[in-house]
C-alpha cells in the first residue's frame, strides 16, 4: 500500500478503535452502576415524614454515590406487589420495601424471586434473600415523652398514633414512660386515627384532645399527624413532630421531633451494596447508640439548666442500655 494511502487508513483505525474502546468502558461503567428500587409506605411522597425520609436517602446516595433509582408509589401500582414486580423486572439490584405494611407483598415477591435482593424497612422477615432494618422508636420517643413531662403545665399530654399496629405501640410506650420517668403525676391520653393519611382526622384528634387539656401532643402518625401539628399551633399549644424534623411545618408549635433516621439507614445499605455488591448483616437494629434514633433541637420552648441536664441524662442512659424501655 503507498504510503499516502496508509496514513489515512491508519488514522481511521485509531478513530474506530478509540471509539470502539470508549464505546466497551461506557457499556462497562453503565452495567456497574448499582440499580436501586424502592416502593415506597402508603402515604407516599409528600408525607414530610416516612417516605420523603427515605427518598431523601437515595437522592443522597445518587448525588454521592453515583447509584441510580428509580420507585413505585401505591396510587400509581395499587398493590405493593404489583409496585415490587415491576422494580425486579427493570432490573434493580437491590428493591427496598419501606414499611412494615408491605412485608407480606415483599416476602411473596422474594419467594418468587430467590436471586433478587431485597431490604424490607421496619420489620424483619426470615427469608435468605430479605435483609431487613428496623429503629428502637421507643428510646427516641421516652426523650419526647420527658420533654413533655418536665414542660407539661396542665399535667395532660398526648399521643395520637396512626394504625394500632405493634411498631406504633413502640412509639406509644416510649413516650409514656418518658413522660412518667420525670412526672409521675401526668396524665397521657392516647388515641388511635387508624389512618397514616389523613390530616383532617388529625386536626380532629388533637382538638378533642386540646378539650381534654392537653397541652403538649405527639403524634406517631404520618401525614394524620401534621394535622395534629397544624390544630397544636392553631390552638397555642405544642406538639413535636416525627421521623424527620417537622419544625417547618408548625413554627410556633414544635418543640423538637423524634428523628428516625431512615434517611441515613438508606444511605448506608446503598453505600455497602456500591461497595461490596452485597449486604453483610441479615438484620439491623439502630438505636440512639448507633445514630439511627434522635430528637431535633428544641425550639419554641426553653429548658433550664436543671431540665437540660436530666435531659442529657436519660439521653446517656439509654445509649449505655442503663435504661431499657421494652415495648
Amino acid at each position: 500500500m503507498k504510503r499516502h494511502l496508509l496514513l489515512p487508513f491508519l488514522a481511521v483505525l485509531l478513530i474506530v478503535s478509540s471509539a470502539c474502546s470508549n464505546g466497551e468502558s461506557s457499556a462497562k461503567e453503565t452495567k456497574e452502576r448499582v440499580k436501586i428500587g424502592i416502593m415506597l409506605s402508603d402515604a407516599g411522597l409528600g408525607d414530610q415524614s416516612f417516605s420523603d425520609a427515605g427518598f431523601a436517602g437515595l437522592e443522597k446516595a445518587r448525588n454521592e454515590l453515583d447509584i441510580s433509582f428509580d420507585y413505585r408509589e401505591i396510587s400509581e401500582t395499587k398493590t405493593y406487589e404489583k409496585g415490587l414486580e415491576e422494580l425486579v423486572e427493570e432490573g434493580n439490584d437491590l428493591i427496598i420495601g419501606l414499611g412494615f405494611s408491605m412485608q407480606e407483598a415483599i416476602e411473596k415477591t422474594a419467594k418468587k424471586y430467590p436471586k433478587q435482593t431485597f431490604l424490607l424497612i421496619d420489620s424483619e422477615s426470615k427469608l435468605p434473600n430479605v435483609h431487613t432494618v428496623t429503629f428502637k422508636e421507643e428510646e427516641g420517643s421516652y426523650l419526647i415523652g420527658a420533654i413533655a413531662g418536665m414542660k407539661t403545665k396542665s399535667n395532660t399530654v398526648g399521643f395520637v398514633g396512626g394504625m394500632d399496629v405493634p411498631l406504633i405501640r413502640k412509639f406509644e410506650k416510649g413516650f409514656i414512660e418518658g413522660v412518667k420517668a420525670v412526672n409521675p403525676k401526668a396524665k397521657v391520653i392516647s388515641e388511635f386515627a387508624g389512618n397514616f393519611g389523613d390530616d383532617k382526622l388529625g386536626q380532629s384528634i388533637a382538638k378533642k384532645m386540646i378539650g381534654q387539656d392537653a397541652d403538649y401532643i405527639y403524634p406517631a402518625a404520618g401525614f394524620t399527624g401534621v394535622g395534629v401539628l397544624l390544630e397544636a399551633q392553631a390552638s397555642g399549644i405544642y406538639s413535636f413532630g416525627v421521623d424527620t424534623d417537622q419544625f417547618y411545618l408548625a413554627e410556633k408549635a414544635v418543640a423538637s421531633s423524634m428523628l428516625k433516621r431512615v434517611d441515613n439507614a438508606i444511605y448506608d445499605v446503598a453505600k455497602e451494596y456500591a461497595s461490596k455488591g452485597k449486604l453483610s448483616k441479615k438484620n439491623s437494629q439502630l438505636g440512639i447508640k448507633e445514630n439511627g434514633i434522635d430528637i431535633a433541637p428544641i425550639r419554641v420552648i426553653s429548658l433550664s439548666a436543671s431540665e437540660q441536664n436530666t435531659l442529657d441524662d436519660l439521653r446517656e442512659k439509654i445509649s449505655d442500655g442503663s435504661i431499657t424501655i421494652k415495648p
